[in-house]
């Protein structure tokens, strides 16, 4: 009898500490997504007639910055600084054309706004941006083709399908085909500077368009393309602690010419956005070949992000290895594509907790005031504080289009996991 009653006592209290837990309060998600939706109808009216899209703030930048956190004399990197901004535009609004690498990302975060909201404004707002698009899937001087083209077209298909739209998606994908070399193994990424044949990590980023290709089309050479790169990405990359190199280059035999870096702090250095687009790249790669090789690297990457990152709240500076003070950039973009890389990893391992948390986190800090700007604030964009390319003096502590992308990204994932609606926020 008295272990029966110890037993029903244990019952009683698990039973009195469920009902007496508190339910999670989502009331960050509701602020993020109605400032988001705020500041993204706001910049979609005031650029209605430019046919432009909207890319950052144009900033200038502080020498005596770089020059600390590239631990380098200014005479030594000076000739590789982007040309100044004039000084009528500082602060101010950067419009993009069409064909800037970053300029499917403002028709995604309108898609994104609209999924997640029901906006119908949102929606028709994001049909016009994309629209515009359509010139780029007859282009092939990049490797940003799924950027610029997943981002917009792929997510209009997902939420807004249409017969034209698996057309431009395939057009796009045989493009950045085009930029594939069988002996290399690689796409190619850039076509300026010395290199042979460079290819850097944020390219694993335009693989999930060839991957749509071989859905929609049924021919496996697109997602062929894909796993080779993938595989000659990963062999080459690499560190022995799982950071990633930028920019490897090839030779034409397939050996590698070169390992450095463009925009992070050194050729040995770990930059912050070359860190997540590894880590989503290599769990995306996972969720559509089912290979463990994939998965298992994603796993060794997402761990080292978070032993690597020091922040108090999670979000990077702009390279692992900058000197940390108390000026020192932050990358909002780094963290939310982070964040989105480790919600569909936490879904794919049984120790998947440990990553939705960490992610979790993230997504938290940026929807602080900390990172979301005021509504009529910060020229329309939603997040604040992300680093372009800091060795160049190029959009340092702005605001990104890319980073709003993958916060709201983020943010879709993070609510499906979670079953949170918006209507009932």
């Amino acid at each position: 009898m008295k272990i029966k009653h110890l037993i029903i006592a244990a019952i009683a209290v698990v039973v009195m500490t469920g009902c007496c837990s508190q339910p999670k309060d989502y009331g960050w998600i509701k602020t993020g997504l109605d400032r988001a939706a705020a500041q993204l109808l706001w910049t979609a009216e005031e650029i209605a007639d430019t046919n432009k899209i909207p890319r950052s703030i144009w900033a200038g930048y502080d020498a005596e910055l770089l020059e600390r956190q590239l631990e380098k004399d200014f005479e030594t990197f000076k000739d590789s600084l982007r040309k100044k901004a004039a000084p009528e535009l500082l602060g101010k609004r950067r419009l993009a054309g069409v064909y800037d690498w970053t300029s499917g990302f403002f028709p995604g975060s309108l898609w994104y706004a609209y999924e997640l909201t029901g906006g119908e404004a949102l929606k028709e707002a994001a049909v016009k941006f994309t629209n515009l698009l359509y010139p780029v899937s007859h282009y092939t001087q990049t490797h940003d083709l799924g950027f610029m083209i997943n981002c917009s077209y792929g997510n209009a298909h997902r939420l807004a399908p249409c017969d034209t739209i698996p057309e431009v998606l395939v057009r796009t994908a045989d493009n950045l085909c085009s930029r594939f070399n069988k002996e290399i193994g690689c796409i190619r990424s850039w076509d300026f500077g010395a290199w042979n044949f460079p290819v850097i990590i944020d390219n694993m980023m335009n693989l999930d368009l060839l991957f749509s290709a071989s859905k929609i089309t049924g021919n496996p050479y697109y997602a062929q393309v894909a796993v080779i790169h993938a595989n000659t990405t990963m062999a080459n990359h690499f560190r022995e602690d799982m950071t990633s190199y930028h920019v490897v280059s090839y030779n034409p035999d397939g050996t590698v010419e070169v390992k450095q870096t463009y925009q992070g702090k050194a050729d040995d250095s770990a930059w912050a956005r070359g860190q997540a687009w590894g880590v989503y790249g290599y769990t995306a790669a996972y969720r559509e070949t089912g290979d463990h090789r994939y998965l298992d690297h994603a796993v060794k990457i997402a761990d080292m992000i978070m032993s690597r990152v020091q922040t108090e709240d999670a979000i990077p500076y702009w390279d692992y290895n900058a000197p940390a003070h108390v000026d020192t950039p932050r990358d909002a973009s780094a963290a939310a594509v982070t964040a989105c890389g480790l919600l569909e990893l936490s879904t794919l391992v049984k120790s998947g907790k440990k990553y939705f948390d960490y992610a979790e986190k993230i997504l938290m800090s940026l929807s602080s005031d900390a990172y979301l700007a005021a509504e009529g604030t910060n020229e329309g964009f939603v997040l604040m504080h992300s680093t372009g390319s800091l060795p160049h003096g190029s959009e340092v502590d702005v605001p990104l289009n890319y980073a709003d992308y993958y916060y709201l990204e983020g943010l879709q994932r993070y609510m499906a996991l979670e079953g949170v609606v918006y209507a009932d926020l």
